[in-house]
């Protein structure tokens, strides 16, 4: 049912992202890309960054500057070669296939400064005898004016086949914290992924940047071989999780315990910038630091106001950038650094042993301390707390897009779960992507592809997301910030929306038994999809997709790069049992 109009509405100028290259990268200087009308660059030589006293700066701008409107325009290219290779590895000390890029899992980081060009050539390398085709989507790059980057199979491109080569071209608009995964299945869960860094000012001052927490669920059987049960059971229990592809498998002091925990050292008086991921396909974690406090500073990829919390939720999907002041050395010299998996929503049966090492001295020791007290629960961070430092919006009475999209779940022929949003359960195909429909000029599109278009510019577009069932769902929508507008429990009450700088992120909880109302503005030409990002449910059909300003799209494709690509899969997989697609498409 069509919701009735907010009774006060507002308008958005874009947001743009930036990230930054970790080992491997090759650095040379390029011409950049030239600026699009909406976005002013100004020329200046590549920053050399900020100190322990000047977070908030960067160069000629700071934390103040309007990153909507303004990108730094430093020349630089940052490029990266990745290998998807087959892996076995024993992150627990439990020995299990996975795939692995360049060799780790996590795979190495995109890092780069605020207003780089990001190159990444993706080989696959996997094995050719059964289904391995694969893809890269940057999570969070607004990839403005670059959709055909976005790394989404059966929207973006065809599957990059195995033995093929796929380069992806993206300007970092934003600064701050995020991830790439591949885009194809359950693939991303199998260890196709890594961090994105990208570096500018910050809204407080720390001393070291300790990188990366990865967050994963993890479990002996890979997720391809729990997806049948999750397809008529529901989502399974999973054996364990990881912190930065690190755990111990069974209880301390077991004898037949396996595996190692994560651990990073503090110095007293010192502070800590970590830039925390949830990576999991399908558990929400409340992470916290026994007896320290945690200073957010960013969530997603958006520079927020600081605030202190001891605990931190966060959904799959989600990041947030946090700052820890080393300040306990008296109290104790080891303390637990706590991922708990929330049972309101997440089925572990680890739950109580997801824990890393934070120590003051040499070496690492077990820590004897105790958890800070929190209710079990999957949950954002309140929206009070999570106020953008850059609040750039005007109202507007006059949205072109203002539809409720309700969320339920069925059964398919087979009897398998599906997933519904926008009354349709996505199924798209690998071969005809939605790109190449548009480069071919089609205007219409098939039932279950989940299409929206929203053809206007620079129109405010609003979702109310709604759902009667017990289950909560990160929401992520790609090539945009959206603004959280309402999000809590029951049926959503027209006008009950928030106008006064909200919340503005990429990925957010549809609550259990709740709604979640968000707006963004046509300002990103492309196809783009909306779904949530527990794996499961996504491979079940819970997506969705936005074709943005048709008439534009055509021009962003390179079309022989694409068409190669797509060629390359129709060759791959042609006549192999194997290739066919048993899922949602993406």
């Amino acid at each position: 049912m069509k919701s009735s109009l907010f009774s006060t509405l507002l308008s958005i100028v874009a947001v743009t992202a930036r990230s930054v290259p970790s080992f491997l990268a090759r650095d040379s200087v390029s011409p950049s890309l030239s600026a699009s009308a909406s976005l002013s660059t100004s020329s200046s030589s590549a920053c050399t960054g900020n100190t322990a006293s000047s977070r908030d700066q960067w160069c000629s701008y700071d934390i103040n500057t309007d990153y909507t409107t303004v990108v730094p325009d430093t020349g630089v290219t940052r490029e990266y070669w990745f290998d998807l290779e087959q892996a076995t590895v024993a992150p627990d000390g439990r020995s299990r296939f996975a795939l692995a890029i360049n060799g780790s899992i996590p795979g190495p980081t995109i890092e780069a400064d605020w207003g780089d060009t990001v190159v990444v050539h993706v080989n696959n390398n996997l094995p050719s005898s059964v289904k391995n085709g694969t893809s890269i989507h940057f999570h969070g790059i607004r990839q403005y004016h670059t959709n055909p980057s976005d790394g989404v199979v059966s929207i973006t491109q065809c599957p990059t086949a195995p033995n093929t080569t796929i380069t992806y071209k993206w300007r970092a608009t934003q600064y701050g914290s995020t991830w790439y995964h591949s885009h194809i299945g359950l693939q991303a869960w199998q260890g196709v992924f890594g961090g994105i860094k990208i570096n500018g000012p910050a809204s407080a001052n720390y001393d070291e940047d300790k990188g990366f927490i990865f967050l994963n669920d993890w479990d002996i059987n890979t997720v391809d071989e729990l997806f049948d049960s999750a397809q008529t059971d529901g989502p399974p229990e999973l054996d364990t999780a990881l912190i930065n592809g690190m755990n111990v498998f069974g209880s301390d002091g077991a004898v037949n315990q396996t595996g190692a925990r994560w651990n990073t050292s503090f110095t007293e008086g010192e502070s800590y910038r970590f830039r925390l991921v949830n990576a999991a396909c399908d558990t929400h974690f409340k992470v916290m630091i026994d007896n320290h406090t945690m200073t957010v500073i960013a969530n997603d990829l958006v520079p927020i106001e600081p605030y202190n919390t001891s605990v931190l939720d966060i959904a799959m999907g989600q990041r947030y950038d946090i700052i820890v002041h080393a300040d306990k050395a008296s109290i104790a010299k080891n303390f637990w650094l706590r991922a708990i998996p929330q049972e309101a929503c997440s089925e572990n049966q680890n739950t109580n042993n997801i824990r890393g090492i934070v120590y003051y001295g040499t070496s690492p020791s077990t820590p004897t301390t105790k958890p800070y007290s929190y209710t079990d629960s999957c949950q954002d961070e309140a929206m009070s707390d999570l106020v953008p430092i850059i609040n750039p919006y005007t109202l507007t009475s006059n949205p072109f897009y203002n539809e409720s999209e309700p969320v339920s779940l069925g059964t398919n022929e087979k009897s398998y779960f599906r997933w519904k949003l926008n009354s349709t359960s996505m199924h798209v195909t690998w071969e005809d992507p939605t790109l190449l429909e548009i480069y071919r000029n089609h205007t219409s599109f098939t039932n279950t592809s989940g299409v929206v278009q929203l053809p206007r510019a620079d129109e405010w577009a609003f979702i109310v997301i709604e759902t009667t069932l017990s289950v909560p769902h990160p929401i992520h929508l790609h090539g945009h910030d959206f603004v959280v507008l309402s999000q809590g429990s029951g049926t959503y009450t027209a006008g009950n929306i928030t106008t006064n700088n909200p919340p503005r992120r990429d990925t957010a909880m549809l609550p259990a038994n709740g709604h979640l109302v968000i707006g963004f503005v046509t300002d990103n030409p492309g196809a783009w999809l909306m779904h949530c990002h527990i794996g499961w449910h996504t491979e079940e059909g819970f997506a969705m997709q936005f074709i943005e300003r048709y008439d534009e799209i055509r021009d962003l494709i390179d079309y022989d790069s694409f068409h190669s690509n797509c060629q390359n899969w129709d060759k791959y997989q042609s006549g192999k049992e194997f290739a066919i697609e048993d899922d949602s498409g993406v």
